[in-house]
């Protein structure tokens, strides 16, 4: 069953395949002041009805995040896909090193109307200290 993800004013609509099983709440300088919770999906997964006026930041030039230019709400975001390179905690996989290649793509759960969070498990990152 898919979902749709609206910002405030409507202006950015995501269609979502299906709900995540996991999600990521991150406390790291970014996401604590966004207030998202992330759901994570791979590349081709999301479908961008609409992005009117959507804007990007990024601070580090890897790490792109959009919202909505009319009314400011942090939609989603892309980023190299570091999962495939450290654990939940920051600490690297064994036998695992350097730039991931694949790309990962997150979603503000929150903006989901009347989304089902009993399916759901929200992992919390420590990236304020880890990233």
């Amino acid at each position: 069953m898919s979902l749709t993800l609206r910002c405030h004013c409507g202006a950015t609509q995501i269609t979502l395949p299906h709900a995540p099983l996991r999600a990521g709440r991150c406390n790291c300088t970014y996401c604590a002041r966004a207030g998202a919770i992330w759901g994570y999906y791979g590349e081709g997964e999301l479908t961008i009805l609409a992005n009117e006026g959507e804007r990007t930041y990024t601070a580090s030039g890897m790490n792109m995040h959009h919202f909505c230019g009319n009314c400011g709400m942090q939609t989603w975001g892309d980023s190299p896909d570091w999962s495939s390179l450290y654990n939940a905690d920051g600490t690297p996989k064994d036998g695992v090193g350097g730039m991931p290649t694949a790309r990962s793509y997150s979603v503000n759960l929150n903006l989901i109307d009347d989304f089902d969070w009993s399916h759901v498990t929200v992992d919390d990152y420590d990236g304020r200290h880890n990233w």
